[in-house]
């Protein structure tokens, strides 16, 4: 009989700090949400806190999957843009461009960012939601 696949599991705890903000933490790490009605500038609101998760997956996925393919690089970019709906409020579409810093082939950086798409945690919990779509692409020199 096979064992049960293992879960993995997070926890993050967030508070209201203020009408105009609130703090989320998690191990030793702790950040400032933009819960505020009126938006701040100096805070990720909730819709620029899904991006981030999403390139912070696929850069992830990146440092992960490097090593197994012998992928050399010198940086990684993700860049990204996502829809929202105001009725019924939802993301309706992400798209991003990976710009990675590399001496690689085309094939190689296609191999990359198809591996950063079919292990991604979070990207793949997303394109089951929403429209995922994007590229990746070698940093221009200079």
């Amino acid at each position: 009989m096979a064992e049960p696949t293992k879960l993995l599991s997070y926890d993050v705890a967030a508070h209201r700090v203020d009408a105009h903000g609130s703090l989320a933490r998690t191990k030793d790490a702790e950040i400032v949400l933009d819960t505020d009605i009126a938006g701040r500038s100096d805070a990720f609101n909730p819709a620029e806190l899904f991006l981030a998760a999403i390139a912070a997956c696929m850069i992830k996925g990146i440092e992960r999957v490097s090593p197994m393919l012998k992928f050399e690089l010198r940086g990684v970019e993700v860049r990204l843009h996502g829809e929202r709906q105001d009725a019924s409020p939802k993301m309706v579409s992400v798209d991003y461009e990976l710009i990675v810093d590399t001496d690689e082939s085309d094939q190689r950086l296609a191999l990359l960012h198809t591996n950063v798409r079919k292990y991604g945690t979070i990207s793949n919990t997303v394109a089951e939601a929403t429209k995922l779509e994007g590229t990746i692409r070698r940093k221009a020199a200079g």
